[in-house]
């Protein structure tokens, strides 16, 4: 009675019929085949949350997914979070101390709600349902986000009983960006009133623990992928449009990082944060990617030559030991491989770096701007000086946010194989973005990644906080969820906005960020270096993506 219940002699004789006439060589593998289609879908019976380190050696978050799967439990993925870092380079030691303590209580708090609440809540839930058991993680990190606000204005309301005759106790905490702590110079205040800046926003708060949120969901689709058969990128497009299955597909551009400048080097150039290389369309990625290398291999044999670098008057003005030691001091330098995997260096100005780029490209057959486009990470919140009301492009040069157009549009004018500029200005001089975006927009992509207001705010504004830049850089960091991509990318596409991914500054070897990108149709993805395990890997997954979609006839 059981059995016929089930239906289990009536499909037992299908089966037999239906592989019979097949003679398959594992015939028990076969029959197991066709009768686990009547099998109960998987569904999660576990999550494991984990303190990891990431490529820099940063605490980090792991999260396991184990799901029932015929009745045994069986470990199916995991995926590891990037940390990102929103302190700048010319933060104090004080800073950086307080910001690796609040990381490591974050990593530990997401430990903590995986392990316990989330673990609960997830139970029973079949990973391909990603959109309710996100339903279900944005819940919950509501929850946690009221708790907090009740906990703060708890806190407030007990000091305001305690302090009732000092009211002006109440002013100091909000201090504004670390110049200004110089202040208390009358004279120079008056100056800034011919057109004052608009005052450095807040930074946005993270919750502690929200890594627990974005590591969830990334890892039930990645679960999804991998019971469904197919890779995480297709498994994400068909997220994207509704289970409707692409018949080809355009994969990302990668912006590849040849080489970080540091802010704080002792050379004068601060403009430039990130000099990165796009290949073209013409090309296959691989054929990219190769080319890139090829110029990075110019590059390093150039830095190590400085008597060969163009406009180098070493050469020509002191010999022998003072030649020696500015060639040593120079080898020094680049011999340092940055975190974002590229090699580190510094300019004097911007006409010096360009120069010695297009001398690279040459010396190999390449031309800037037919063979391979470059792109500039700007950075410009970090070179805003609060005093003057200006940014600090080279060491002592000031530059307001109006001539800091002008100078982009002279720099696009000169150097048109620059394609693309990330962070030309702060995210608070919506002015001077409007007045840019006109000006270059049709020369060059304009693109906000700091200067974009994180995922969440994004998706529920429904605005991109910037009026009219070309595009964004999204990083899968904190709560952010694989629903919130998939609908912010959706929104994007409406208002014809690119879509950029971007690797964080702590990124860890997990590769689904690739996938991402892919899956939801990005223009472009920003990786980093191609000298550092975590990044190296997430190129190799791109090439082997696209070497999956040309062999299948759906690269487009």
């Amino acid at each position: 009675e059981y059995y016929r219940g089930h239906r289990v002699p009536e499909r037992m004789e299908e089966a037999l019929n239906a592989v019979f006439p097949l003679r398959p060589g594992d015939l028990y593998g076969e029959l197991a085949n066709y009768l686990s289609k009547f099998s109960k879908p998987p569904v999660i019976c576990k999550l494991v949350g984990r303190k990891v380190l990431d490529g820099v050696g940063q605490p980090t978050l792991e999260v396991e997914i184990y799901c029932t799967v015929k009745n045994y439990e069986k470990r199916i993925c995991s995926t590891v979070m990037a940390s990102h870092s929103q302190i700048p380079e010319n933060a104090l030691p004080e800073t950086i101390e307080a910001d690796e303590k609040e990381r490591n209580d974050s990593v530990n708090t997401a430990v903590e709600w995986i392990n316990e609440s989330l673990n609960t809540m997830l139970r029973d839930l079949e990973p391909t349902d990603q959109c309710q058991a996100d339903k279900i993680l944005g819940e919950y990190f509501a929850k946690k986000v009221e708790e907090k606000n009740e906990i703060q204005k708890r806190e407030e309301e007990e000091k305001e009983a305690k302090v009732t005759l000092a009211p002006t106790s109440c002013t100091p905490p909000p201090t504004s960006p670390s110049k200004k702590k110089k202040g208390g110079k009358p004279g120079k205040k008056v100056s800034v009133e011919e057109k004052a800046i608009p005052p450095a926003e807040p930074a946005e708060s993270v919750l502690c623990g929200s890594l627990a949120i974005g590591g969830a969901s990334l890892a039930i689709a990645k679960a999804g992928a991998t019971l469904s058969h197919v890779p995480l990128y297709l498994y994400i497009a068909l997220l994207k449009h509704d289970q409707e299955s692409p018949k080809e597909m355009t994969l990302p551009l990668p912006m590849v990082t040849l080489l970080n400048c540091e802010k704080m080097s002792p050379a004068k150039l601060k403009l430039v944060k990130e000099v990165m290389l796009i290949p073209p369309v013409q090309v296959s990625l691989k054929q990219g990617i190769e080319r890139v290398l090829d110029i990075q291999k110019e590059m390093t044999r150039l830095l190590e030559s400085p008597g060969k670098m163009p406009g180098s008057q070493q050469a020509d003005s002191k010999k022998g030991k003072a030649q020696n030691s500015g060639k040593k001091a120079l080898s020094l330098t680049i011999k340092r491989i940055s975190h974002l995997g590229c090699l580190t260096t510094g300019y004097d100005n911007l006409e010096q770096l360009l120069l010695l780029m297009q001398t690279a490209c040459n010396n190999i057959g390449l031309e800037l701007g037919t063979d391979m486009y470059l792109a500039i990470n700007c950075a410009a919140h970090e070179l805003m000086d609060y005093d003057k009301g200006k940014y600090e492009i080279l060491t002592g040069t000031f530059k307001s946010p109006d001539e800091m157009v002008a100078m982009y549009v002279e720099m696009i004018n000169n150097f048109p194989f620059i394609i693309a500029l990330i962070d030309p200005l702060r995210k608070e001089d919506r002015e001077q973005w409007s007045n840019i975006c006109c000006a270059l927009g049709s020369k060059c992509y304009l693109i906000a990644e700091d200067a974009a207001t994180q995922i969440s705010k994004l998706k529920t504004d429904q605005n991109i906080n910037v009026g009219m830049c070309s595009g964004v850089v999204l990083k899968y960091i904190n709560q952010t969820k694989v629903s919130d991509l998939i609908e912010l990318t959706g929104i994007l596409d409406g208002q014809r906005h690119i879509t950029i991914l971007g690797s964080p500054d702590g990124e860890s070897s997990d590769e689904s960020l690739v996938d991402l990108a892919a899956g939801l149709g990005a223009r472009f993805l920003k990786l980093g270096g191609l000298s550092r395990g975590e990044r190296v890997a997430k190129y190799n997954r791109l090439l082997a993506i696209e070497e999956e979609l040309a062999a299948n006839g759906a690269l487009r």
